[in-house]
C-alpha cells in the first residue's frame, strides 16, 4: 500500500470551483483499480493551498492512474482554469 500525497495551489477566488470539481473527480477515482480511497485537505493559513491525501494498493496502480487520458484530461482542465501552480505529488511507501 502506497499513500500519495498531492498539492495544489488556486488562483485566488478558484477554490469553490476546485473543490467542486474534486467531488466528481473523486467519483471517478472510486472506479479506479487499486485505488482504496482519497480526501481533500485545505490549509488554513493559506486558503488557496489544498493536499489531496489518496491510498492506493500499490505504487504501480497509481502509476497508472496519472497515466491515464482521464486524469491529463483533468490536469490540462486545471492548468487553465484553476492552478497557481504546478501540484506536486509525494508517494509515501508503507
Amino acid at each position: 500500500m502506497v499513500t500519495v500525497g498531492m498539492n495544489y495551489k488556486m488562483i485566488p477566488g478558484k477554490e469553490k470551483i476546485f473543490e467542486d470539481a474534486f467531488v466528481n473527480v473523486i467519483k471517478v477515482m472510486n472506479e479506479i483499480e487499486g485505488h482504496s480511497k482519497s480526501s481533500l485537505y485545505r490549509d488554513v493559513s493559506d486558503l488557496q493551498s489544498y493536499l489531496i491525501v489518496s491510498e492506493w494498493n500499490s505504487e504501480d496502480a497509481y502509476n497508472d492512474f496519472i497515466q491515464s487520458d482521464k486524469f491529463k484530461g483533468v490536469v490540462n482542465w486545471g492548468k487553465e482554469n484553476i492552478l497557481a501552480d504546478r501540484p506536486s505529488h509525494t508517494v509515501y511507501k508503507h
